[in-house]
């Protein structure tokens, strides 16, 4: 499904090409997308135990991200258990706490994501990225 919605597209002016999973997070775990690196990312109102619910998702991951991280205190998201959930899943990936709405972990998931994809070179200076204080 993906390789035929790619057809007429020069992926060679391409550095990074995002499949974005929008359903649940069984699904994509069993496919073989043809991806180079997977990146699963799960948002602080979907609960600490998502790991626990879909392990093969978070167990073929190379990077995992915790999103939303703003809304943890809303929400009552526990971020150690939540650790605690993917470690017994998957010890030991890089995860990396993130939230867009003031840019935590914004140049950490960047420079994590062109160093996995073996991008050398491409990422800024830090201070060129624009992150808002907490």
């Amino acid at each position: 499904m993906v390789r035929k919605s790619l057809d007429g597209w020069n992926l060679k002016e391409l550095e990074f090409l995002f499949i974005e999973n929008v359903g649940n997070l069984v699904c994509p775990a069993a496919y073989d997308l043809g991806e180079d690196l997977r990146v699963v990312m799960m948002s602080v109102t979907e609960g600490e135990d998502k790991p626990l619910k879909y392990p093969p998702i978070f167990y073929g991951a190379d990077l995992l991200i915790i999103n939303k991280t703003a809304l943890a205190e809303a929400v009552e998201f526990e971020m150690k258990a939540a650790a605690r959930n993917i470690d017994a899943v998957h010890p030991r990936p890089p995860l990396i706490y993130l939230s867009a709405r003031n840019g935590t972990g914004m140049q950490e998931w960047l420079r994590e994501l062109f160093c996995l994809a073996g991008i050398d070179g491409m990422l800024k200076a830090q201070n060129d990225l624009p992150v808002q204080a907490e």
